[in-house]
């Protein structure tokens, strides 16, 4: 088997927590099949003359906790002469976040880009979700005070988030006669230009908030996420906690709906939320869960992400 270049886009590498990290596994298991693995910040992206290079190290990795990472000397290399790039800082999905997309998509003909730049820049986790609404909760996008109100009156309880957040940052939960809604209101309109997500309140969310990993548009494996006493927000650095699962007849019917579109998108890896057999967001920026999916006993995903990746160079 030929050995890849690799080049890996993501956040600091040393201050990772590596015990959860998706992008580290995927790192690791590159490293294992002995491919050459180099990473880089978004921030040393060039594109000069036709060619999109970035600021990249060699890498040596240990799955050890504080003493993970062995960096080689920085080198600028045009990234065009990678096998594969991983696009995986994490949001927030700004435009900082957009530029990079359209800086890899110039070397998309030559590299496999994973998740494909375009794809990714066009199916913000929120949005993308919405076109299948019929899977979903009660959802509504807007900033407009009117249409939030009226949406509260119908439905009650509701979630109000901003559209680009990530990890459970910024999500709250609004009664019925909330009297924080107009300061929430007030707050969301100077911190967020964007459009917020209100959402149908799910009571059992207390129950979990499942993550589903689709490889290449089918349901590979799921880890059920509870959120602790006191918070709705099962995200796992929220202080969720990870409990193993099987994929209900409903949950199989979503991914079945939704992955050919993944797939013929070119989203290779993508991470899905499910609470009570409803459809919430779909992750295709830097989706997490490989690691923690593997440590309550389900498979080895990263395993099958690079054998999928690994036919598609070799194809």
């Amino acid at each position: 088997m030929k050995k890849l270049t690799v080049a890996v886009q993501m956040d600091l590498i040393e201050k990772i927590n590596i015990t959860g990290d998706s992008t580290f596994a995927l790192m690791l298991e590159a490293q294992a099949r002995g491919h050459e693995l180099f990473y880089y910040t978004p921030d040393t992206l060039a594109l000069r003359d036709g060619v999109v290079s970035a600021f990249v190290a060699k890498v040596d990795l240990r799955d050890v906790k504080g003493d993970h990472v062995t960096l080689h000397p920085f080198e600028r290399r045009d990234l065009s002469k990678m096998n594969v790039v991983l696009l995986r800082q994490d949001p927030p999905f700004d435009m900082a976040y957009i530029t990079t997309t359209h800086l890899l998509e110039q070397i998309g003909s030559q590299t496999l880009v994973v998740n494909d730049p375009a794809s990714v820049r066009n199916a913000p986790e929120k949005i993308l979700v919405m076109q299948f609404a019929d899977l979903m909760p009660p959802t509504l996008i807007t900033r407009d005070r009117a249409e939030i109100e009226s949406f509260r009156k119908e439905y009650g309880e509701v979630v109000m988030k901003p559209l680009y957040g990530n990890g459970g940052a910024a999500v709250f939960k609004l009664t019925t006669r909330d009297p924080n809604f107009g300061s929430l209101y007030d707050l969301f309109s100077v911190t967020f230009r964007e459009p917020w997500v209100i959402q149908k309140f799910l009571p059992k969310v207390v129950e979990g908030d499942k993550r589903i990993i689709l490889i290449d548009g089918v349901a590979r494996g799921a880890i059920n996420r509870v959120p602790s006493g006191d918070d709705i927000r099962s995200n796992m650095v929220r202080g969720g906690a990870a409990e193993a699962t099987q994929l209900a007849p409903r949950e199989k019917e979503i991914c079945e709906r939704i992955g050919p579109t993944l797939k013929k998108m070119g989203l290779i890896f993508v991470g899905i939320d499910v609470i009570d057999g409803h459809l919430t967001e779909i992750n295709v920026t830097s989706p997490t869960g490989l690691r923690a999916i593997k440590r309550v006993g389900g498979p080895d995903l990263a395993a099958e992400i690079w054998d999928v990746i690994q036919a598609k160079v070799y194809a």
